[in-house]
């Protein structure tokens, strides 16, 4: 199986920058685990890197939303894109533009740290969330606990979420058989979308032929991945 065209490019752009945006070696990761590879997506930090993602994003949204933006949109069709603090700023403002770009208008916002009390107030700028459904952004799904903070700022503005997208799933167990992206879909009833896997990463290598990276990768992927 190959990698998806816009996880390879996001892959090969990520591997040509002067910065260490994607790295293979040995890293100790949060959870303790020793990683083979890691992925810095607060790295595509040039308007050209940043371009670059918010293109894969938008592949990546259009693959499962085909309709996303358009007047033939249904109504379960994600209608705002939310970018939660801080992060998902610059993710949701530069993937709205791409979606535009491609000739799909679609409203997009994010929240403020603190609730502002003056001018126009509330914690929420951008597109408004009430009576919408929402396609949540983010980079990656690490413990979920951003995502459902999430979530909980949508449903509490009077909006719906739709969906998730993320730069990237690890595709490995969280605290049980299931991976963080498997508990969160479990959990809160709706599809991640993710724009690179693990296994994109793993056929990626192979293709270009770097088979001791693919071997790390396959032997993580024994030891802590999920179908």
């Amino acid at each position: 199986m190959s990698a998806t065209s816009y996880a390879a490019s996001i892959i090969e752009t990520a591997l040509a920058s002067e910065q260490p945006i994607l790295r293979f070696g040995t890293f100790t990761l949060k959870s303790g685990r020793s990683s083979p590879y890691f992925f810095n997506f607060g790295l595509f930090n040039t308007g050209s890197l940043l371009l670059a993602l918010a293109s894969a994003f938008a592949d990546a949204i259009l693959d499962a939303y085909p309709e996303i933006g358009s007047s033939s949109a249904g109504p379960d069709t994600p209608k705002v894109l939310f970018g939660p603090a801080y992060k998902g700023i610059p993710l949701v403002a530069a993937i709205a533009s791409e979606l535009a770009r491609r000739g799909r208008d679609i409203g997009y916002s994010y929240n403020r740290k603190e609730k502002k009390d003056h001018g126009e107030g509330g914690s929420i700028v951008g597109a408004p969330l009430k009576g919408q459904k929402v396609l949540i952004v983010d980079d990656v799904i690490t413990a979920g606990t951003a995502i459902r903070e999430a979530h909980k700022i949508v449903e509490s503005e009077g909006g719906q979420t739709a969906g998730i997208v993320e730069a990237l799933d690890r595709e490995e167990r969280g605290q049980g058989e299931l991976s963080t992206v498997q508990e969160v879909e479990k959990e809160l009833g709706v599809k991640v979308t993710s724009v690179v896997k693990m296994r994109d990463i793993v056929a990626w290598l192979k293709e270009k032929g770097k088979l001791d990276e693919m071997k790390a990768m396959e032997e993580y992927r024994a030891k802590w991945g999920v179908n």
